[in-house]
């Protein structure tokens, strides 16, 4: 069995469709369904059950579950903007740290998220090499939780016994839940299909044009592939970047949108709140060199053939992965 937590959202479920595409079935979902599109995520696919973030934990701490082959813990807080430092704490640092520690008691091959947030404004830049982990400076909660987890890890000397992946932006179908916390991609998409026009950020840095700000964007396809080549290689272990390795700005984003919808571009650019300018990332690039030195695979989509696929197979259509 695998157990995959977070298994309705945007990366555990486009996981479990990759699973499925191998003719993995045998896999317990994690999650709880509070809305519809999580629902939808769930629905084509394969597994043997579901059950809740607070019946597993009890289950995990009585060591009452049968140990599975692996556990993909993507379940966590993902919002960039939660200030509850509390909240974050329980969900994205001792949740993953019971979990670790149930996976190295009973040798369970043990894959979780970590983010790319915890690069802060990459001042430091974005080297997944472990010796630099004290050094990053995240620029908001979410991040630091991911990234005290990973310190953890690191001060109890078991990141060799377990893998941490660091997503950049991901985008892709079965995101539709995540409200505000969906990709641009996305919120372009139907900004566009509403107005006719993308919104995007002027830049409030002089290096940087209006919209000129750039990021990985990875296509969730290439970031589950990628995530799976962990499963397949249990020998394989430490921090690694989910990235395509190459930074582009958010005006290539948005005329790839208008292309896939056959539109010509018409952007705006909007002032952006001065309540997250202090904390705006003006890029980000995975340093994919530790990624490629393993053989996992490398992206098979460059930014506007992923969001080709996206939109035409998924947003215009309306479909979720497996549909």
């Amino acid at each position: 069995m695998i157990i995959v937590t977070g298994g309705a959202g945007f990366i555990g479920s486009a996981l479990i469709h990759g699973l499925n595409q191998r003719g993995d079935t045998n896999i317990l979902v994690v999650d709880k369904l509070n809305h519809p599109a999580k629902k939808r995520n769930l629905s084509p696919l394969k597994f043997i059950d579901r059950v809740s973030i607070d019946k597993f934990i009890v289950a995990v701490k009585n060591r009452s579950l049968e140990p599975p082959r692996a556990i993909l813990h993507m379940g966590a807080c993902s919002s960039t903007t939660e200030t509850n430092c509390d909240f974050l704490r329980t969900n994205n640092f001792e949740y993953t740290q019971e979990l670790a520690k149930w996976a190295l008691e009973s040798n369970i091959r043990f894959i979780y998220a970590s983010s790319a947030a915890t690069y802060g404004g990459g001042v430091q830049g974005y080297s997944d090499d472990e010796s630099q982990l004290e050094f990053l400076r995240p620029l908001n909660p979410y991040g630091e939780s991911k990234h005290q987890f990973d310190l953890w890890a690191k001060s109890e000397g078991v990141l060799n016994d377990m893998v941490g992946l660091k997503y950049f932006n991901a985008y892709g179908p079965n995101e539709y839940h995540k409200e505000d916390m969906q990709s641009m991609i996305r919120k372009g998409f139907l900004q566009i299909r509403e107005s006719g026009k993308l919104r995007l950020f002027k830049s409030h840095k002089p290096e940087y044009s209006d919209g000129g700000q750039v990021r990985d964007f990875i296509y969730i396809k290439d970031a589950v592939a990628m995530t799976l080549h962990f499963l397949d290689h249990p020998e394989v272990n430490g921090i690694y970047n989910i990235g395509t390795g190459q930074a582009r700005n958010w005006n290539d984003l948005a005329k790839a949108i208008f292309a896939a919808m056959d539109l010509p571009p018409n952007i705006e650019y909007i002032d952006m709140p001065e309540t997250i300018r202090d904390h705006y990332q003006y890029h980000t690039r995975a340093d994919t060199k530790k990624l490629r030195s393993i053989g996992a695979p490398q992206s098979s989509h460059t930014l506007e053939t992923g969001i080709e696929d996206y939109v035409q197979n998924y947003l215009l259509p309306e479909k979720h992965l497996g549909e």
